[in-house]
């Protein structure tokens, strides 16, 4: 018998016995993407058209040849952005297809779950601009992303917002805000931003939970009116948001004085609620808004949907909502080819190997420009111990047809921001006995 006949019978006995298939031996050489979705339940409008922005571009990425000729399979799983069930998807499909390369939860919830079961599997979670805030520190979090930002910067972009308006932080100074937030752990982050924020520059702040999944908000909103605050902060997501307008407007509180953060300036959030939605505004951590002239955009339009090959309506494409899906995949494969350059351009990558690669972004402008995002997002780049990359935000304002830009780029103050993250993760790393990454641990 040839060499070569030999390790080949060799690699599938050993195939055999470990338990993998030939089949899925073979598989492996395609990147598999795991796609957690909420198609539906209460938070579907806001999910679905993150998922086909997800979806579109690993489907482009096929078209235009793979990552360096490495083909990507995935598979959707849906959770009803339930944390039960959103855990119960990953542990389904974390070894299938060779071995899931990232996952992106689309759940702060989802997230705190599993942020634990990440390092023992060896798979990246990627949450671009949620999570748990503190996961910014890839110091104590190795195996967590929250890219282009984390709820804590949200919060302190949205009082940076309200100081604009005002004229500056001296102006804060007795006003009263109030937060009305989902009562989950998404809506929770806001807080300790919030508070650090009212003790720096005087305000005063309330703050109203919400229960899942917010189709009641009439006492919240009576709350609202009886102690009228200068500014309504808007923390809610999916069915919450139309109805926090809707009630705003029956108790006679401004959309104008209603500022929301992301998760709360979506379409979805204002295209079905009339007048009741003129004049709010959200201040969206990057990709900061519709897109609907950017060069992927039109690729997809073109190499998809023209095709009849796109997910979900054509209508979308490029929207708020569906490019925070299509950014989202894109970061993971660009930390797939960033791993490639270090470990084998063209190969089949590992969750460890694409761990790395996330760390060590570096999409600066050139890059972004070449792969069609010109004026979709900033520049990005990532470490051992920053796990974030960048905290760029805008502000955008319906004006009852479309979205408009309605400040200048703004990031969110690292003065405030990476003290909070730095003693989070400490205190985090103490109840679970870690100790902090060392510069060797860095390099691998």
């Amino acid at each position: 018998m040839k060499v070569r006949q030999l390790i080949l019978a060799a690699a599938v006995v050993a195939a055999g016995a470990s338990g993998v298939s030939t089949s899925a031996f073979a598989q492996a050489k395609e990147q598999f993407f795991p796609v957690l979705v909420y198609r539906t339940g209460a938070y579907s409008a806001n999910g679905t058209p993150w998922a086909n922005g997800y979806v579109d571009y690993l489907k482009l990425v096929n078209k235009q040849g793979g990552i360096n000729s490495v083909k990507l399979s995935f598979e959707e799983c849906e959770t009803g952005y339930d944390t039960a069930r959103g855990v119960e998807c990953y542990e389904r499909l974390k070894g299938k297809n060779g071995g899931a390369t990232v996952f992106q939860p689309l759940s702060t919830g989802v997230t705190f779950a599993l942020t634990e079961k990440a390092p023992e599997d060896k798979i990246p979670l990627i949450t671009a601009g949620y999570g748990r805030s503190e996961s910014a520190d890839g110091g104590v979090f190795k195996w967590n992303f929250p890219l282009t930002g984390v709820h804590w910067a949200s919060a302190d972009l949205q009082i940076q917002y309200i100081a604009k308006k005002e004229g500056g932080f001296d102006k804060l100074k007795g006003k009263k805000l109030t937060l009305v937030y989902h009562d989950s752990p998404y809506g929770k982050e806001a807080i300790p931003v919030l508070q650090e924020r009212a003790r720096m520059h005087g305000f005063d702040l309330a703050t109203i939970p919400v229960t899942h999944p917010g189709v009641e908000q009439k006492s919240a909103w009576l709350q609202v009116r009886r102690s009228p605050p200068d500014y309504v902060l808007l923390w809610g997501w999916g069915v919450m948001n139309p109805t926090a307008l809707k009630e705003a407007r029956a108790t006679g509180f401004p959309a104008s004085k209603i500022i929301g953060q992301w998760a709360s300036g979506g379409d979805p959030d204002v295209k079905d609620v009339g007048d009741a939605a003129i004049g709010y505004s959200a201040v969206v951590l990057q990709p900061t808004g519709a897109a609907p002239e950017a060069k992927v955009v039109k690729d997809i339009l073109a190499q998809l949907h023209a095709k009849g090959e796109g997910t979900g309506a054509k209508e979308e494409v490029g929207q708020v909502l569906y490019m925070r899906g299509l950014v989202s995949a894109m970061l993971g494969i660009e930390g797939v080819r960033r791993a490639q350059e270090r470990f084998g351009k063209g190969k089949w990558m590992t969750g460890e190997q694409v761990r790395w690669g996330l760390e060590n972004l570096a999409l600066d402008q050139k890059k972004l420009d070449a792969m069609g995002f010109s004026g979709v997002m900033r520049p990005l780049s990532t470490s051992c111990v920053d796990h974030m990359g960048s905290s760029w935000a805008r502000a955008h304002s319906w004006n009852g047809t479309k979205w408009t830009a309605s400040s200048d780029w703004m990031e969110a103050d690292d003065q405030i921001l990476k003290p909070m993250i730095k003693a989070t993760a400490d205190k985090y790393a103490a109840e679970k006995k870690l100790t902090r990454r060392s510069g060797a641990d860095c390099q691998s």
